[in-house]
């Protein structure tokens, strides 16, 4: 079993930056690719980012890509996403997930999730 608990999130201007947190318990941390997603109010659960149990490789979604950074430190059993140049389409509560099973974007291939943190970015 993995527990995750995300940390971070909050109120910023368009154009500002924010550092999110999750960090996993279980000693199976170290072999699960780890995931950010987001769901705004009345929208569906969208992939954001991705990272390999490794660290060295990561995936983006297209909105994400040039402004968001994910990484993962092991040894803290954290994995962590950087937002820069924030949009007030980031809106969005953030959710981390751990243990693919199945297609990197798809939110039904990861087996555990933290509750999430909320990010509000103001115009």
């Amino acid at each position: 079993q993995v527990q995750l608990v995300e940390s971070g999130g909050g109120l910023v201007q368009a154009g500002g930056s924010l550092r999110l947190s999750c960090a996993a318990s279980g000693r199976t941390f170290s072999s699960y690719t780890m995931a950010w997603f987001r769901q705004a109010p009345g929208k569906e659960r969208e992939f954001v980012a991705a990272v390999s149990w490794s660290g060295g490789g990561a995936y983006y979604a297209d909105s994400a890509k040039g402004r968001f950074t994910i990484s993962r430190d092991n040894a803290k059993n954290a994995v962590y996403l950087q937002m820069n140049n924030l949009k007030p389409e980031d809106t969005a509560v953030y959710y981390c997930a751990a243990n693919l099973m199945g297609r990197v974007a798809v939110p039904t291939g990861y087996a555990y999730w933290g509750l999430g943190t909320q990010v509000t970015v103001s115009s």
